[in-house]
């Protein structure tokens, strides 16, 4: 069975995923990557390539609809990314069986166009929450399901406790995802309390800057991004992990990964952590940032309670979020859709004929040319300078900076 992986790139969380998933795969599988644009970080690519499976950047369009038709399956690695709703709108596919993996969560911005999941064969959330979606909800049975993207640490060691409970944070250090809230829980906390935030962020960006305005600034030490994430919560017992409530999100990966090594993670009742967490019996879920200062304060004070749930919290992970069942689960998906007729897909009509066009249908139907949709935010993970970054001087954009609606 082959299987053309139709993505901008194999950097992230996505590499990350499938260079997971392709060491579980079966032999009768094989797999092309075809990117959109060239590769930065290669460390996932060249892992995905040692598994035997090909990658390569695609010349042109044409080129990515020849790979189509030679392919049992599309399968296409799905996030608000231009080049990838460029490419949706202006291949001039054939008939295809298609999946989506959609690496967004579609329940906040950036929203996943509805179109594209009634276009899809499948279209596959990467969190079992996105399927509470109308637009998900609307599908023909079977047509829509969940396949997880992140996983635990294999044959996590068994954990001894430390005597005085150490705290971990990983992932984005950044208010468009860490709620900042989690300096005032940790201001108002006992004076031994101490946290390690790992993760990259800017000597003078506003998270920085809000810790340093603490009471007890001391109480927080930033470690920067680490390519081991394992080594470096291997000594904490509690992983504080609240994020915004309307984060982009989905998988999850590094609290998977906390709590696939006995951490017990404390977190806000978010969609996608309240779908990895369970309340009470794998961690801690806080109605509120206000509440996470009581729950913080009940785990350290009992051993039992944390020994229980880190020993919960790793077993479910390693019974529930690891490369094999999620491989699994594809392959019974894409033998399926391989008993069906390739449809003639229409893109098009989805996300639209401009640039323009494919920013807005990420924005959902009450997007509004404001602030902070027309900020002047980094071009990052599928914002307008994002866009008028990879589509300089398009018209479209242009008049979309200026307040105009596309006609």
């Amino acid at each position: 069975m082959k299987i053309l992986h139709v993505t901008p790139h194999l950097g992230g969380g996505v590499g990350k995923a499938h260079a997971a998933l392709c060491t579980a795969l079966p032999n009768d599988i094989e797999q092309t990557f075809l990117l959109l644009e060239a590769p930065r970080d290669r460390r996932y690519v060249d892992t995905i390539r040692s598994c035997g499976a090909r990658v390569r950047v695609a010349y042109d369009f044409n080129d990515v609809a020849q790979h189509a038709r030679a392919a049992d399956i599309v399968q296409f690695e799905y996030w608000n990314h231009p080049r990838l709703l460029e490419c949706l709108a202006r291949v001039d596919f054939p008939a295809l069986r298609t999946v989506f993996w959609s690496h967004v969560s579609g329940l906040f911005k950036p929203a996943i166009p509805p179109g594209l999941m009634a276009e899809a064969g499948r279209f596959v959330f990467t969190t079992e929450a996105s399927l509470a979606l109308p637009s998900a909800k609307a599908l023909p049975p079977g047509r829509a399901t969940a396949i997880g993207s992140g996983f635990g640490f294999p044959g996590a060691p068994r954990r001894v406790q430390n005597s005085i409970p150490r705290i971990a944070y990983l992932g984005t250090v950044d208010f468009v995802k860490m709620h900042p809230g989690f300096f005032d829980v940790i201001d108002a906390m006992g004076d031994d309390v101490e946290v390690s935030v790992w993760g990259e962020c800017s000597p003078f960006g506003a998270v920085v800057v809000r810790a340093l305005e603490m009471k007890h600034p001391h109480r927080v030490r930033f470690h920067g991004q680490t390519a081991t994430p394992q080594r470096a919560l291997a000594e904490a017992d509690i992983f504080f992990y609240p994020l915004q409530p309307e984060h982009y999100g989905t998988a999850e990966n590094a609290l998977v990964e906390a709590m696939s090594l006995g951490l017990v993670p404390i977190v806000l009742n978010n969609p996608a952590e309240a779908a990895i967490v369970r309340d009470g019996q794998t961690g801690l879920v806080a109605k509120s940032i206000e509440d996470c200062g009581g729950l913080l304060q009940k785990l350290m004070a009992s051993p039992e309670l944390r020994g229980r749930l880190s020993r919960n919290a790793a077993h479910a992970m390693a019974e529930t979020r690891t490369p094999s069942r999620s491989a699994q689960a594809f392959v019974a998906l894409w033998r399926e859709l391989c008993a069906e007729a390739p449809r003639q897909p229409d893109f098009k009509s989805a996300v639209g004929a401009s640039p323009a066009d494919w920013f807005l249908a990420t924005q959902g139907a009450d997007a509004i040319l404001a602030p902070p949709l027309l900020s002047d935010a980094p071009a990052t993970k599928g914002t307008l300078a994002h866009f008028e970054r990879v589509f300089a001087g398009d018209d479209s954009l242009a008049r979309l900076r200026s307040g105009a609606l596309p006609a």
